[in-house]
């Protein structure tokens, strides 16, 4: 009956967005009663834009649909105000008992310019603005000592000063293993939201490009990449944003940040960058997009960034597929997902 319809609509020439829309719906439902939960540590920035907490949302509400495990959370900006604000959000969640992990002092120390964390802080739980928490480096390296081999998928939505790091570390009481030895073991991919595609100048690349262009050149295992022509498209967070609902901090940290970011420019919805690389880290990516053949991603020390395809390469990056809207809708309902009531 739905064939019969669709080819009747597509004779007469109506749109078949609903079918597009309900296609990836019942895919993923299909797919997803197959599969089991996605192990994830995420690396974050969380500050300099909050697209990061859509992305948290998205990977907390496909954690409470069993599709992922959050083995840890991480920031990759060393500013104060990060790591507290992902406990924040975690605790929203109800998931207390994530490790957290605070980005060394060279990493980029980056500020929210309407100071979002510090004000969300302060008024659901001001006690954590002083709290201390172990490093970022740390946290990997003990997470991934205690996974399965090849299990782990690493997501990032900032810089890869942490990746840099844990790439260049050495053994320690966590593991024998190199760090490079450690990743090679432990992770399965790393699904990060970095560079412009073919080529261009990407944030979170430019902001730490060093760590960058090492991290990029050295990791061992398959890189998936959401460029920033992906999530730019891509608009959300103004349905949840409506929510207005002062205990729910994800609808508060859009509609302060809807209220205050530009304060010269009224926005209803903001890209989807991070949620984006959440999204096809848990999710099969193409449900969702098409697949760049392989080759190999290119940061050079300027900042600057290239894709060189290559056969053999271990690289590959997001091409839209459905009209813009197909995918903000499933971002949108992950996003204003309320946190699930434990039994």
């Amino acid at each position: 009956m739905k064939n019969h319809l669709k080819n009747l609509l597509a004779g007469m020439g109506i749109s078949l967005l609903f079918f597009s829309c309900q296609a990836v719906s019942d895919q993923h439902e299909s797919t997803n009663k197959n599969h089991s939960s996605v192990k994830v540590i995420f690396d974050t920035d969380i500050a300099p834009d909050y697209d990061d907490i859509g992305a948290m949302a998205v990977l907390h509400a496909l954690a409470d649909n069993g599709e992922a495990e959050i083995l840890a959370t991480v920031a990759s900006n060393s500013h104060p105000s990060v790591a507290p604000i992902i406990e924040l959000y975690n605790t929203y969640y109800r998931r207390t008992a994530i490790p957290i992990g605070m980005a060394n002092s060279t990493a980029p120390n980056m500020p929210a310019t309407n100071y979002w964390n510090d004000t969300l802080i302060n008024r659901y739980n001001p006690s954590l603005a002083n709290k201390q928490y172990e490093s970022a480096l740390k946290v990997y390296r003990k997470v991934l000592s205690a996974q399965p081999d090849n299990s782990v998928t690493i997501i990032t939505v900032g810089f890869m000063s942490n990746i840099s790091d844990l790439l260049k570390s050495q053994p320690d009481e966590f593991s024998t293993l190199s760090g490079k030895e450690l990743i090679n073991k432990k992770v399965k991919n790393w699904v990060a939201m970095a560079g412009l595609f073919p080529q261009g100048i990407e944030f979170n690349v430019i902001q730490d490009s060093i760590a960058a262009t090492y991290a990029f050149q050295h990791f061992p295992k398959p890189i998936l990449f959401s460029g920033f022509e992906i999530g730019d498209k891509i608009m959300t967070g103004g349905k949840t944003a409506q929510l207005n609902d002062i205990n729910n901090l994800v609808s508060e940290g859009y509609k302060y940040n809807f209220e205050t970011y530009d304060r010269n420019q009224k926005v209803a919805n903001r890209n989807s960058w991070d949620q984006t690389t959440v999204l096809v880290a848990i999710r099969d990516p193409e449900d969702y997009f098409y697949l760049s053949g392989p080759g190999t991603f290119i940061a050079h020390a300027n900042g600057s960034n290239e894709w060189e395809p290559r056969e053999d390469g271990l690289h590959r990056f997001l091409i839209h597929k459905y009209p813009y809207r197909v995918v903000e809708k499933v971002i949108e309902d992950l996003m204003i997902a309320p946190p699930k009531v434990s039994k």
